[in-house]
């Protein structure tokens, strides 16, 4: 079996580097064989703080990705870059200057506007909130402010989806299915809220499922980790799903991202239908 390849990769930015963190993890993906040595600079916004950047590059030479919106400290950055032959990838630079040609209007180099604390930011946390309150069926009196809510058996990712969708703006409420236990009677009430049924892999979920109760010192002697009656369970929930026309997502083999993705596009189409 051949070696990991190793490199350095130090990623810049002058806000909380969530965006090239992202990047760098969607871009190295794409690559068998290869390890990134991390190193993450930051809230770089001063000279003092690139000069300690550019120290720790020439310690570690490797690649540069960065977005810094401050023309003074990029041009530095790259310019000691060139001298030391490192690889320098602006991520914003492409963009920004595409949408300034296009709109006719100067970018206002100002980092860290996307984290604004304006109404969309607010919007966020309430919804985040939302999701929080109304984790694992919690609240369901007032489900008609959700705008989606996910029903699916035990460790089918519904909690974390949902604050997923939350910090995209949308109220989530979850509601985990069990086998011959009712679903509270309000649901049958609502039309605003998109439902969507979630399932998997039976295997999968007992092996999910072993290991949770591995981690609680749980004895995994029940039908909650029993094969057959898991199947049954699945088999059981899904059935229910289709009953009621909602959507199913299978979480298999899919991240949350993933999941929260095909959720996102499902609303959308749940929305168009609404308003015609």
């Amino acid at each position: 079996m051949a070696e990991s390849k190793v490199f350095h990769l130090h990623l810049v930015s002058d806000a909380t580097g969530e965006t090239i963190h992202s990047v760098a993890r969607a871009c190295l993906a794409q690559f068998e064989g290869v390890s990134a040595t991390e190193h993450f600079w930051n809230l770089i916004r001063t000279d003092r703080q690139l000069d300690a950047v550019i120290e720790g590059i020439s310690a570690n030479p490797g690649v540069v990705v960065f977005t810094l919106v401050d023309d003074h400290l990029r041009h530095r950055l790259q310019d000691m870059c060139r001298e030391l032959s490192a690889p320098c990838i602006s991520v914003l630079d492409p963009v920004i200057a595409t949408l300034a040609n296009y709109l006719g209007i100067r970018s206002q180099s100002r980092p860290g506007r996307q984290y604004a604390l304006d109404a969309a930011y607010f919007s966020r946390m309430e919804a985040v909130d939302f999701a929080l309150t109304h984790d694992d069926g919690q609240s369901t009196w007032d489900l008609h402010q959700a705008d989606v809510v996910l029903i699916g058996v035990s460790r089918t990712s519904k909690t974390p989806t949902c604050l997923y969708l939350a910090n995209r703006g949308y109220n989530a409420a979850n509601i985990p299915y069990v086998p011959n236990c009712p679903l509270p009677p309000e649901i049958n009430q609502l039309s605003r809220p998109l439902f969507v049924g979630l399932t998997k892999d039976p295997d999968q979920l007992v092996q999910v499922r072993r290991a949770r109760m591995r981690m609680l010192n749980q004895t995994e002697s029940s039908d909650y980790v029993d094969p057959e009656s898991v199947r049954a369970e699945v088999l059981e929930a899904r059935r229910f799903y289709n009953s009621h026309g909602w959507p199913v997502i299978d979480v298999s083999r899919r991240a949350i991202e993933e999941t929260a993705a095909e959720v996102l596009s499902l609303l959308t189409r749940h929305k168009q239908a609404r308003s015609v």
